[in-house]
């Protein structure tokens, strides 16, 4: 059996796939809950490798590719080291995931092991899109900028939608928003993304499942000076926000809240939020287009969440996004009317699919 092993590490998580290089088919897959470096993890990893012949590559998936991984890189010293210097500025997620690599690449000397950025998709953002406006001294001396995230699900869902539409990707000029366990909404003009709710780390823009999102910083350093250290206020916008903050530590699953809102005034306002949220970011990154050919909903929130769906673009008349869509679409399509001023299109994620095309691209 040929196959592509993808790769998606998590900051407590495993996810990995082998994928036909040819039919762009899933052959097997394995999701460890717990570290993906951890004993578990590894004994999942030998039993999927387990019937495997030919081993074309192994595809990483990277959350922070940081300033010098633009796009995805096989794997030596120099591709290394700069994934290295990504680490602090994605501490949950590139951290493990090079832990990790390491792991593989002794378990599997032989095939060429390739690094995916999901920053990569963003890499050309035009530079009002990417500058924060902050002192030049701190820009210049860390480096600071907007990179964007959710890179390798923003790729798949465009070149669907371009299938769907019938029409070039780089035709396309679109709204995507990447709705899961972490959230985030992408303008893309001429096939290349010009604006994204997520900056320089992976807690900007949308409320995400346990991820605060944007919240104002004057709050946070009132905080700082009011009792809150700097470890309690990581954890709290890292892993106390978000849907799960907004309802009381009810969930963080949308899933929950969704069943829960009739009865709990907490998490029918988290959904309230949230929506209203995305709203708000799906408008701001429209300044960026000069007309919509589609909105496009992907993750798996966006994918499995019909409520969500009809609660966002519930509010989006002004940019002609139709008000009502189609609940129970099955599989990839059209949600909105067939004669919808913008036309609302649904991509399941597949991640594991697009490392695969990147690591045969990069090879």
């Amino acid at each position: 059996m040929s196959a592509v092993l993808t790769v998606n590490a998590g900051s407590n998580s495993l996810k990995a796939h082998l994928v036909d290089p040819g039919a762009e088919e899933v052959l097997d897959s394995v999701d460890v809950e717990g570290p993906p470096d951890s004993d578990e993890a590894r004994e999942a990893l030998d039993a999927l490798l387990s019937d495997v012949d030919d081993l074309v590559a192994v595809a990483h998936r990277l959350v922070h590719g940081g300033p010098d991984l633009r796009a995805p890189a096989v794997v030596d010293d120099k591709s290394l080291a700069a994934a290295h210097r990504a680490e602090t500025l994605a501490p949950l997620h590139v951290p493990p995931a090079l832990r990790l690599l390491d792991v593989l690449r002794d378990r599997l000397p032989d095939p060429p092991h390739v690094l995916c950025p999901d920053t990569a998709f963003h890499a050309d953002l035009p530079e009002e899109a990417t500058t924060d406006p902050l002192p030049a001294r701190w820009r210049e001396r860390h480096g600071l900028r907007r990179y964007g995230f959710h890179g390798l699900s923003y790729r798949w869902a465009l070149d669907r939608a371009a299938e769907l539409l019938d029409r070039p990707a780089e035709s396309l000029t679109v709204l995507m928003t990447h709705l899961g366990g972490g959230c985030s909404v992408c303008a893309v003009r001429g096939g290349r993304s010009v604006d994204t709710s997520m900056g320089f780390t992976p807690l900007e823009g949308v409320p995400m499942s346990k991820r605060s999102g944007s919240v104002d910083p004057g709050m946070l350093l009132w905080l700082l000076r009011n009792g809150v250290d700097l470890d309690e206020l990581e954890r709290g916008l890292n892993h106390e926000s978000g849907l799960l903050g907004l309802s009381g530590g009810r969930s963080g699953d949308t899933r929950d809240l969704v069943a829960a809102a009739g009865e709990d005034p907490a998490a029918a306002l988290a959904l309230r939020v949230f929506a209203h949220r995305v709203r708000r970011e799906l408008a701001a990154a429209a300044t960026s287009l000069d007309r919509l050919d589609a909105l496009v909903f992907t993750g798996e929130i966006g994918w499995d969440q019909p409520e969500v769906r009809a609660d966002v673009v519930a509010g989006l008349s002004l940019l002609g996004v139709p008000g009502e869509l189609i609940p129970d679409r099955d599989g990839d399509g059209l949600i909105s009317r067939p004669d919808a001023a913008v036309p609302v299109l649904l991509v399941r994620p597949r991640e594991e699919l697009q490392l695969c095309r990147e690591a045969l691209k990069a090879l």
